[in-house]
């Protein structure tokens, strides 16, 4: 990975690791919503909602847009894909380690 990719994979997971930001990540996921209506669903001031919403373009979870004098905010699924490609890596390990221990007490099972 290189340094960039992993300063980048940094600031994601720290954004992720405030339960407040993973509450608006939920919020947007399904569509871009106005900050308003995103602070209404979390239950948190609009600025601090800003706020929150500010780390969370700036790591690449989020996009905003504008409808006119709104911004709408949508969940950016490129900066999401950099983090599920890193929890992604642990599977294949967890997996085989279950393979083999399933195959080694099915052989215990037989012999």
């Amino acid at each position: 990975m290189s340094a960039a990719a992993a300063a980048d994979l940094d600031l994601a997971l720290r954004a992720l690791a405030d339960g407040n930001r993973r509450a608006i990540l939920r919020v947007i996921r399904s569509g871009p919503q106005p900050v308003g209506v995103i602070a209404e669903r979390v239950s948190l001031s609009q600025q601090t909602t800003s706020h929150h919403l500010g780390v969370l373009r700036k790591a690449g979870l989020a996009a905003a847009t504008r409808d006119g004098t709104r911004h709408l905010f949508a969940v950016d699924v490129d900066g999401l894909a950099a983090v599920r490609s890193y929890l992604d890596d642990f599977w294949p390990t967890k997996l085989a380690a279950l393979k083999s221990a399933i195959e080694s007490r099915d052989s215990g099972d037989r012999g």
